[in-house]
């Protein structure tokens, strides 16, 4: 459902992603990880089209981000790093923008946001605007739009970044319940969420892959992958 091949993008002298190959079935949960500057977020940010490749190709469903953007685009969703913008409006307004781009109206796109709010307790905050959010209601608020219009594909950018436990807990637990129809790749500095959400793990330094495995192949007897990143995370070449 995912598919990254060969892909390499530059930065002037700095190559950020270089010659980056995975594939992510439906009921597959792969935690990137990586120090930073290792070309995580870059590598989403290829993904999604959002910045186009200097090589390689990136597909989903199918469909390639750079050739057919449409269909590839409407078959995912997406939390970027540090997501922001839309100040003025309440959340009820943005997931409604944000529906109603993707083709979600009327009773459907009602019915999508109260499922949303039920996901992930978002209630409380549709009548706030964003710029009066927290940093941890604000990133709820674009997780719920990535999920909005319940699509096959979740490309997540640190999606807990700014939730208390309460909501990282609650996070997870939704990534668990969508997990079997979907394919989810997420980024994050936790290493015992990958521990705890991901079936597999995808380890990138210096803007090339260094590990492609389960959780548990890179665990020591603790069951902890902290070792084997220490290791790997620093290998850039």
């Amino acid at each position: 459902m995912i598919e990254a091949k060969n892909l390499t993008k530059r930065f002037g002298s700095l190559i950020a992603v270089n010659d980056v190959s995975f594939s992510i079935a439906a009921g597959d949960v792969v935690g990137f990880l990586g120090a930073n500057g290792a070309g995580k977020s870059t590598t989403m940010r290829l993904l999604t089209g959002f910045i186009d490749a200097d090589g390689g190709s990136a597909h989903i469903l199918g469909h390639n981000i750079a050739t057919t953007p449409s269909p590839a685009q409407a078959s995912f969703g997406y939390l970027p790093e540090a997501a922001g913008g839309f100040p003025h409006l309440t959340v009820r307004e943005f997931l409604t923008f944000c529906g109603e781009s993707r083709d979600v109206t009327g009773p459907d796109l009602s019915q999508a946001i109260d499922r949303v709010c039920s996901l992930i307790d978002l209630e409380a905050a549709l009548e706030k605007p964003m710029k009066s959010l927290s940093k941890g209601w604000r990133q709820r608020a674009w997780l719920g739009q990535a999920i909005l219009h319940d699509p096959p594909v979740l490309i997540l950018d640190e999606p807990t970044d700014g939730l208390d436990p309460v909501q990282k807990e609650q996070v997870r637990g939704l990534i668990h319940s969508v997990a079997p129809k979907k394919a989810i790749i997420l980024s994050t500095h936790i290493l015992e969420e990958a521990e705890e959400v991901c079936n597999r793990a995808i380890i990138i330094a210096g803007g090339r892959i260094v590990a492609d495995d389960t959780p548990g192949n890179l665990a020591d007897d603790k069951g902890r992958i902290a070792d084997s990143f220490r290791q790997l995370a620093g290998t850039a070449s």
